[in-house]
């Protein structure tokens, strides 16, 4: 389960991408979790998911 505070979400997601996952939708797929509302969330906060950096960044 990933943390519903959106810093906290940013920090856990960008790790696991860094450090486990080659994409978010692997990620997701992995972990069960819906895209769009970890995208919706990221974005709330000023972040947006880079495919060539496979982190989310500041808008």
């Amino acid at each position: 389960m990933l943390p519903n505070d959106e810093f906290v979400l940013l920090s856990v997601i960008n790790t696991k991408l860094r450090d486990f996952y080659d994409s978010l939708e692997s990620l997701c797929d992995d972990l069960d979790e819906d895209i769009d509302n970890i995208k919706f969330k990221l974005d709330k906060i000023g972040y947006i998911y880079d495919e060539n950096l496979n982190q989310f960044i500041k808008k």
